[in-house]
């Protein structure tokens, strides 16, 4: 249930119902917003909601029904802001900017990767994605070049300034990404990777949670309270394509995601258009709609030379192609009361 206090409620009054909870069996999970604090109780025996309401300092008692508590909007009506980097390069995802994030599939190499942050920074680009582990279907496909790939996208991204997502494979790597990455994303595949999920929450660094390929939006929310339920409340979700019986795009990107989630849900969106599609001449209609559907960033695959990639080719715009979708979106944004960033 959430327990919404009063506006203006003293903080030995907050205290006190916290404490009552506790007693009572709950974790107690607070959120302090610009007017009210909210407490989210979580577990714990049926109880009389009228008992908590006559409790000083509370406004009213919510029975939450949705499984998912924290992740929840009725926890937390404004939008979650999550903040990434270190001081003098941070960003604000869920804020009024929606914030791009570009760079190849994989990382294949220094130069590779080197050459590509370059074109970033010089787009305005402030997050470098790009993948040192990378899960594939075959074994027989390139899969990355490991703790070698993470240590040269982490100096590329130095050496322009720029912040890093890369994805996590399994909780033994936590120490090694906390070193180099600064957003720390799960794969549609590891969505419902519950041990990574549950070491994940541990950690103190956003994480970028992709929604799999068959999983719906309140599993996907789910996934998210596993990480929140630990203590980390910087969760970014990404809309990155389902499956469906349509098999000329690799996945059917749903744009109707978006709205639902800002619905049911405080945490930032962001889209990822190259893998919803799986097509380059897909890739920025889709962006655009994104931005125009209310999404808090992108997630786009960009590679100087995408005939030659060694993953995810076809998907990877050309940095012209990359520039003028980044035009484009400087006019869309405006119109939806967003910038671009």
């Amino acid at each position: 249930m959430i327990v919404v206090m009063q506006e203006g409620a003293k903080e030995e009054q907050i205290q006190s119902v916290i404490d009552r909870l506790i007693q009572m069996g709950f974790d107690v999970h607070r959120s302090t917003g610009a007017a009210h604090t909210v407490l989210g109780a979580v577990g714990g025996a049926p109880v009389d909601h009228r008992d908590m309401e006559l409790l000083d300092g509370v406004r009213e008692v919510v029975k939450i029904s949705a499984s998912y508590k924290l992740a929840s909007r009725a926890f937390k009506p404004e939008g979650t802001v999550v903040k990434v980097g270190p001081p003098g390069r941070q960003i604000e995802i869920g804020g009024r900017a929606v914030v791009m994030m570009g760079g190849p599939c994989t990382v294949e190499s220094r130069d590779q990767i080197t050459a590509i942050a370059g074109i970033m920074s010089e787009c305005g680009i402030r997050v470098l994605r790009g993948g040192a582990f990378k899960p594939r279907s075959s074994p027989y496909s390139f899969e990355g070049m490991g703790d070698e790939g993470l240590q040269v996208l982490h100096e590329a991204a130095d050496k322009y300034g720029l912040l890093v997502v890369s994805e996590i494979m399994n909780q033994t790597q936590i120490p090694l990404f906390l070193e180099y990455v600064d957003i720390l994303q799960v794969g549609a595949r590891n969505m419902q990777n519950f041990d990574l999920l549950k070491e994940l929450a541990k950690v103190r660094r956003p994480v970028l949670l992709k929604r799999g390929p068959s999983a719906t939006i309140e599993e996907w929310l789910l996934s998210a309270e596993y990480i929140m339920s630990g203590g980390n409340r910087d969760v970014i979700l990404c809309e990155r394509g389902i499956r469906t019986f349509e098999n000329y795009t690799r996945n059917t990107l749903d744009i109707s995601a978006i709205p639902v989630v800002k619905k049911l849900s405080h945490l930032p969106i962001l889209v990822d258009p190259s893998h919803g599609t799986g097509r380059r001449d897909k890739v920025s209609p889709m962006a655009r709609a994104a931005v125009a559907a209310g999404a808090d960033g992108l997630l786009i695959e960009v590679h100087h030379a995408p005939e030659t990639a060694l993953c995810d080719g076809a998907q990877s715009l050309y940095p012209a192609q990359f520039r003028e979708l980044m035009s484009q979106l400087n006019i869309i944004a405006p119109a939806v009361q967003r910038s671009m960033m």
